[in-house]
């Protein structure tokens, strides 16, 4: 994988996976250009609704929110689980994320889908909490579900 402009190397569960474990190794560094090797430039990183402010918008914004991250909370990743689908650049993890400073342990999954270039082009996390009573309609913020084809009606409601 490259984002020097060289070809990128066969797209491959294994080099999917290596790929994930550098940038969260790079991650736990806070190195904000480490963590931006990893994206496309225009990449983005959905959130649950209220989390950060909504979605981080570029490589950049992306690697210096987790620089931040490692700054002030003391912000520790592991992957604990993942699963790579080359066909079609796709690849799911579980994750924990330590907030060291703040004694908080979160847990989540995200998605990850990756360029023809073999570079991260979006990830969209999910994270193990309560349910938001407050909400009508729970999913990631700014993240365009009808427009990805994803339903947008209740299967017992017929289209209403």
């Amino acid at each position: 994988m490259s984002s020097s402009g060289a070809p990128a190397p066969e797209l491959t569960a294994a080099t999917m996976e290596a790929w994930i474990r550098d940038y969260f190794a790079a991650c736990n560094t806070g190195e904000v250009e480490r963590i931006a090797s990893y994206f496309e430039p225009d990449a983005v990183h959905y959130f649950p609704p209220g989390m950060y402010g909504g979605p981080f918008r570029g490589a950049l914004t992306i690697a210096r929110k987790w620089h931040d991250a490692v700054q002030a909370l003391g912000s520790v990743w592991t992957i604990d689980q993942v699963l790579c689908d080359p066909p079609t650049r796709r690849a799911v993890i579980e994750w924990s994320h330590f907030k060291r400073r703040a004694g908080v342990l979160l847990r989540g999954d995200e998605w990850y889908l990756f360029s023809p270039r073999g570079l991260i082009r979006e990830i969209r996390a999910y994270y193990a909490s309560p349910q938001d009573a407050s909400l009508r309609t729970l999913e990631l913020a700014g993240f365009d579900y009808a427009g990805r084809g994803y339903s947008m009606t209740d299967i017992g409601r017929g289209g209403d």
